[in-house]
């Protein structure tokens, strides 16, 4: 059996030795090619998993032409918890299983989301520049904000990370406020927090956080018309996917001062050319490098899940497959 395992580089595994012991102890016999991806080089990608078994990736994207041009491969596993960048329909009109990792970085997510809001909120990026860069000492450069105790939060998607960063802004005496609509209106219950519809959040928030798995119903939901409604100018966090926001209207929004400023650990594009990016360089805006997850124990789980996936895939046993969101 054929393994790929692909990715863009800034996306790959630091190491794929975890990864490899799994699958040559878990199967009878395997090859494991690793392969640097990039969208110029697509031609060569198909040549190589033209004979592949098991594609294990995060953001390649497999598309139905990419499946014609492996006609063996049964499994396509994500080393992530979206699967937006797979042709899921393509997938099951072949047959292919697609498996992404349900859970391995709540805790992760969680505790970044809510160190990006305290970052925004405590005006952390503007003095340490203002100190590393003029050597001035001056507190009142920073935005005047509420004590974060008595702050609302706004949570868009109450899943899992959802849910864990709602437990813990509730800790820190905030008031908390979810939206989700794909779940029970009394999910947020156990914590206290009321499930709202996303105008009361608008209308509320100070701090409002994008928790939201990427779907047909959210692309592009952060637009200007949205910005625009939030009453309070509150700080705007996106921890979900990029493709949740329309990166021009939040330029147009932070430019207006519709929005205080924001914490972005994912863009658009998933490879982005910074030295040229708008968003780069604001005083009022964090952008980290999808490192949300970026924990010794998330990258282990991370691994051992998406890997194991493609195992029991192969062996037979969907019953263990961790996630599995094909028909097949």
């Amino acid at each position: 059996m054929k393994i790929v395992i692909t990715d863009y580089k800034d996306s790959m595994m630091p190491t794929h030795d975890y990864e490899k012991e799994i699958l040559i102890n878990g199967l009878d016999s395997c090859e494991i090619v690793v392969y640097e991806y990039t969208d110029e080089k697509r031609p060569e990608f198909f040549e190589i998993i033209k004979d592949a078994d098991a594609i294990l990736t995060a953001f390649t994207k497999i598309d139905a032409e990419a499946m014609d041009h492996a006609p063996n491969l049964k499994i396509i596993s994500m080393n992530a918890t979206g699967y937006d960048n797979v042709d899921l329909d393509a997938a099951n009109e072949r047959g292919i299983g697609v498996c992404p990792v349900g859970e391995y970085c709540t805790q992760d997510v969680a505790e970044f989301t809510i160190t990006m809001m305290m970052t925004l909120v405590k005006n952390i990026k503007m003095y340490i520049q203002d100190v590393d860069h003029n050597h001035q000492w001056r507190y009142e450069i920073g935005t005047l904000n509420k004590r974060i105790s008595d702050m609302t939060l706004g949570i868009f998607g109450f899943g899992k990370i959802g849910k864990a960063v709602g437990k813990r802004a509730k800790a820190l005496g905030m008031n908390v406020i979810a939206c989700d609509p794909f779940i029970p209106q009394d999910s947020g219950r156990e914590f206290d927090i009321d499930l709202v519809d996303a105008e009361e959040i608008f209308a509320q928030a100070d701090v409002i956080t994008n928790n939201m798995n990427l779907n047909e119903t959210n692309i592009e939901f952060f637009n200007l018309i949205n910005f625009q409604k939030m009453q309070q100018k509150p700080y705007f966090i996106n921890m979900g996917r990029g493709g949740c926001v329309v990166e021009n209207d939040l330029m147009t929004a932070l430019d207006n001062g519709y929005l205080k400023g924001c914490g972005l650990d994912v863009l658009q594009d998933e490879t982005p050319d910074l030295s040229s990016h708008p968003l780069v360089g604001r005083p009022n805006v964090i952008i980290t490098p999808h490192a949300a997850f970026y924990t010794q124990t998330s990258l282990n789980e991370l691994q051992r899940i998406s890997t194991e996936n493609i195992v029991h895939y192969l062996n037979g046993e969907k019953e263990k497959v961790f996630k599995l969101v094909s028909k097949n």
